[in-house]
């Protein structure tokens, strides 16, 4: 009974191994490919247009902030204590809502994180569309993306699908080469 097992273990733990040597796996940069996508240049101006202007809004409160700051400073002997309370919740204010403003627009639940996601969407399931289908074109049973949170110590060039993806999605992929 034992060497019928032992027969079974040996046939069982050969054929896994057997088919996970079949796998085949590659990867992706999306970094590479959205750069190089012309959707991503607007994308990307469309946001910079955005923070720009958001930039200048917290120059402009900073700068009524300084000048306060500055005001107060150079007349702080003059201020009665109840006008000195006064100016200094004032500054305090200011810098609350300035404080307040930075976190609604680009902490990390803000209004540009928002907008960048919302204008991203469409661009990203373009790419993972054309991954799935040059990865069942090719038999691919697992791909990764080597922009994101994986890293990969050694990779051979051959497993690489960028350039695939790339003319999946009617780009010049010969325009880019890792």
């Amino acid at each position: 009974m034992s060497r019928v097992l032992s027969i079974f273990l040996i046939l069982f733990f050969t054929g896994a191994s057997l088919v996970a040597q079949d796998q085949k796996i590659g990867f992706i940069d999306s970094d590479l490919i959205m750069e190089n996508m012309p959707e991503y240049s607007g994308i990307e101006q469309r946001l910079n247009l955005l923070s720009e202007g958001w930039e200048d809004e917290i120059r402009e409160l900073e700068s009524e902030i300084e000048e306060l700051e500055q005001e107060f400073e150079a007349r702080e002997i003059l201020f009665t204590d109840e006008m000195k309370e006064q100016r200094q919740n004032e500054i305090s204010n200011l810098k609350l809502q300035r404080d307040q403003f930075v976190q609604d627009k680009f902490g990390p639940e803000g209004e540009y994180f928002t907008v960048q996601q919302e204008l991203l969407a469409p661009v990203q399931r373009q790419i993972f569309d054309a991954v799935t289908a040059v990865a069942e074109r090719q038999n691919f049973d697992y791909v990764f993306d080597r922009a994101q949170e994986t890293r990969f110590l050694y990779t051979k060039p051959d497993w690489n699908l960028t350039e695939d993806v790339m003319l999946e999605l009617g780009m010049d992929a010969d325009l880019v080469r890792n």
